[in-house]
C-alpha cells in the first residue's frame, strides 16, 4: 500500500496540513518542525507527487530559459555552458526544472515566451542577453511575470531585477591596461550593437582613450558576431589598414581565438608585434597560444544569481526589484607586452598620434 501524507503526518506528530506546507517549503514552518516531518517522510520512504502538487498550487516548479537567437552562438561560446552551470546549480538547490527555448530569429523566440507564459509552462523566466530594444521584456513585464534579465536592461533598468558586471568599468580598465603598457593604437573588437554589453563595453573602451587624450578611430571600432569566424574577419579587416594598431580589446574569448589565429596565419606574432585583451577568463583563454589576459566575469555567479533571484521573485510576488553587479577581475597572462615608445620622426610621420 502507497504511503500516504496521513501516514507521514501520524509518525512525524503533525497535522497533515502541516505536512503539505513542508513539502511546499512554507517560510512559516519552523525549521525544526520541518527536520521532524523530512525524518518521517525517509523513514517511510515518501516521495511527495509533484504533478499533484503543482495543480494545486497552480506552480510548474519550472523556469523558463529564453536563450539567444542564434543557436550556433548558444552551443559554439563557452560562456553559455558555464552560465548555464550556474542557473542549474541555483535551480537544483530549489528543486526546480529548467525549460529552454530558443528560435532562429527575435520573432520565433517572442512567440516562444508568449507560449511559455500562455501555456502556464515555467513558473518565470530568465533572459540569457540583453537587447537594445526587446519585445519579450516588455511582454513580461505588461503580464506582470516574474523574470530576471542577465545584463543591462536598455530602458527602466532600475524597475527590472537584473544581474551583471559593472561592462564599462570592465572595459575602461581593460583598455587602460593597455594604454599602461605604452599603446596608444588600440581597436576595439565588439559584438552586435543591438546587445547592451556591446554598448557598454564600447562606451568604456572611448572612456579610457578620451581621458589620456587618445584620438577615437571609427576604423579601430568594428563589430561581429560573439564567434571564432567574427574575431577573424575583424582583426583581418584591421590588419589591411595603413595604420595597423598595436593592441586590440576584445570583447570576447572566442572571438579573441579567432583573431589569434588569423594573426598567426599573417605572421604577425602575439604579444612581440600585436597585444590582446580578451573578456570572459574562459578555459579557452588559458589554453590559447599565447594565453590571453583576459577580463574574468564570473560567468557561474552570474547564472548561479540570476536563478536565485528569480525563484525568490517566484516564491514572494512583493519581492523587491534588484540590480546584482558581479565583480571582475583582470588575469594577466601572455598575450600582452610594452609598446616601445615611438620616435619624434614617427610622430610627425603620423599625424594622428597625439602624444
Amino acid at each position: 500500500m502507497a504511503v500516504t501524507i496521513k501516514d507521514v503526518a501520524k509518525l512525524a506528530d503533525v497535522a497533515p496540513s502541516t505536512v503539505s506546507r513542508v513539502i511546499a517549503n512554507n517560510s512559516r514552518i519552523s525549521e525544526a518542525t520541518k527536520r521532524k516531518v523530512k525524518k518521517a517522510m525517509e523513514q517511510l520512504g515518501y516521495h511527495p507527487n509533484q504533478n499533484a502538487r503543482s495543480l494545486a498550487i497552480q506552480s510548474t516548479q519550472t523556469i523558463g530559459l529564453v536563450m539567444p537567437s542564434s543557436g550556433d552562438v548558444v552551443f559554439q561560446n563557452p560562456f553559455f555552458s558555464m552560465v548555464l552551470q550556474g542557473i542549474s546549480e541555483s535551480a537544483h538547490n530549489k528543486k526546480y526544472a529548467m525549460h529552454m527555448t530558443t528560435g532562429k530569429s527575435d520573432e520565433e523566440i517572442f512567440e516562444a515566451v508568449i507560449h511559455m507564459v500562455q501555456g502556464k509552462r515555467v513558473d518565470g523566466m530568465i533572459l540569457l542577453n540583453s537587447k537594445v530594444e526587446d519585445k519579450a521584456i516588455s511582454y513580461l513585464r505588461e503580464r506582470d511575470f516574474p523574470f530576471v534579465v542577465i545584463g543591462k536592461p536598455s530602458k527602466d533598468a532600475e524597475e527590472i531585477t537584473h544581474v551583471d558586471n559593472d561592462n564599462v568599468r570592465a572595459m575602461r580598465e581593460a583598455t587602460e591596461y593597455l594604454i599602461d603598457h605604452g599603446h596608444r593604437k588600440i581597436a576595439f573588437i565588439g559584438g552586435s550593437l543591438e546587445l547592451m554589453v556591446t554598448v557598454d563595453r564600447l562606451n568604456g573602451y572611448k572612456q579610457a582613450l578620451k581621458k589620456e587624450n587618445i584620438p577615437i578611430k571609427n576604423e579601430y571600432i568594428l563589430h561581429e558576431e560573439f564567434l571564432r569566424e567574427g574575431g577573424q574577419e575583424a582583426v583581418s579587416e584591421l590588419m589591411a589598414l595603413e595604420q595597423r594598431p598595436t593592441s586590440l580589446a576584445v570583447v570576447d574569448d572566442l572571438m579573441a581565438l579567432g583573431v589569434l589565429s588569423t594573426l598567426d596565419e599573417l605572421g604577425i606574432r602575439v604579444p612581440e608585434e600585436i597585444s590582446v585583451v580578451s573578456f570572459n577568463n574562459v578555459l579557452l583563454s588559458e589554453m590559447s597560444k599565447p594565453p590571453l589576459t583576459s577580463i574574468d566575469i564570473n560567468i557561474f555567479e552570474l547564472g548561479y544569481q540570476a536563478s536565485r533571484s528569480l525563484i525568490q521573485k517566484i516564491e514572494n510576488r512583493t519581492e523587491p526589484t534588484k540590480r546584482i553587479i558581479i565583480p571582475h577581475k583582470l588575469v594577466e597572462r601572455q598575450s600582452c607586452s610594452h609598446q616601445i615608445p615611438i620616435t619624434i620622426d614617427e610622430q610627425n610621420a603620423d599625424g594622428n598620434e597625439n602624444l
